[in-house]
């Protein structure tokens, strides 16, 4: 008894196990940001965080314990949209979102994962039924180019060089880098990606082995819509055929100068992803929505793309304005 009363008596009571830390940052400068300020740390408006936040609380929301309180689904998608967008150290997340660096690094995981499988089967998908029409007509309507549902092209992405066949991923560019190639709408969002090929591999052959592909041989897509080859022997109708197709695919080169301007980490698919909420809650807001003609017929049989390729090159020859009802 009384060596349990010296034991007690020489105890250090403790009254917190965690470092006490300032929360300054989060909790009183991220409110006095203008909204502007806002979209430039986290890359979308209040009005689309808060949007994130409700969908992904399903997935990111933590019970509070007796030990302590759960670091709430505003400041989970905070740090995961912070780092997204600038690609800091989690040494500095650390710092500016007060919790541990282990802490910052699970959220991240939890982010994109949440991001992945609650959003991008909604955001990431390709068209059918009305939303291939609205697809083909806004083609028609902002690019000139009717009969399109949409814009084919890769980009690569920076890498840190792998230890076992670091020469697979050394590009023609002089670094390492994997292939992200993405099928873009008129509005610029992403409608299908694949990612899978070193940055050495030809652009050709990651479409040959891309979904959208096998879909198209199937005949499960589209009419394949081809291009004449450059070649001296090209009429004047082919030539002018190819420059309104090259103009229509510039859709998917803006589309990733986009995503790249306004994510730094793009190894994940969640930037994608959010890419396509950020231009959807844009279009909602501004109300830039394509309205489609009732009029507009559906798909064309696959034997008839030769004769729609051949159509539409007597059509932009002969200057026939093909943007109007």
């Amino acid at each position: 008894m009384a060596l349990f009363g010296a034991v007690a008596a020489t105890s250090v009571q403790r009254y917190m196990w965690t470092r006490s830390q300032n929360q300054e940052w989060w909790d009183l400068d991220l409110r006095g940001f203008t909204d502007t300020e806002f979209i430039h740390n986290f890359r979308m408006s209040r009005q689309t965080f808060e949007y994130l936040c409700q969908r992904l609380s399903a997935r990111m929301l933590r019970q509070d314990t007796h030990l302590r309180q759960s670091i709430p689904v505003s400041k989970r998608v905070g740090i995961g949209l912070y780092w997204l967008a600038t690609g800091a150290c989690y040494r500095t997340m650390s710092n500016l979102f007060e919790v541990a660096k282990s802490t910052v690094c699970s959220i991240l995981h939890e982010f994109c994962f949440a991001v992945r499988y609650v959003l991008m089967p909604e955001y990431i998908k390709w068209p059918r039924g009305d939303d291939l029409i609205q697809v083909i007509e806004g083609f028609r309507q902002r690019w000139g180019f009717p009969q399109c549902a949409g814009a084919v092209d890769g980009s690569h992405i920076p890498i840190t060089a792998p230890e076992d066949n670091h020469c697979d991923y050394f590009n023609r560019k002089d670094w390492h880098s994997v292939i992200l190639q993405g099928v873009v709408d008129h509005k610029f969002c992403f409608t299908n990606i694949y990612t899978e090929w070193p940055g050495s591999v030809h652009d050709a052959r990651v479409l040959k082995n891309s979904e959208i592909h096998t879909m198209a041989e199937r005949g499960k897509l589209f009419p394949p819509v081809s291009i004449f080859e450059h070649s001296e022997f090209l009429t004047e109708e082919q030539q002018y055929f190819n420059e309104r197709q090259s103009r229509a695919r510039m859709t998917v080169g803006c589309a990733f100068g986009q995503l790249k301007g306004q994510w730094r980490c793009l190894g994940k698919r969640a930037c994608c992803t959010l890419h396509n909420v950020y231009v959807s809650r844009q279009d909602a807001l501004y109300g830039a929505r394509v309205k489609v003609p009732e009029h507009l017929g559906g798909q064309l049989e696959v034997s008839q793309a030769s004769e729609v390729v051949e159509t539409l090159t007597g059509l932009f020859h002969h200057g026939v304005d093909v943007t109007g009802p």
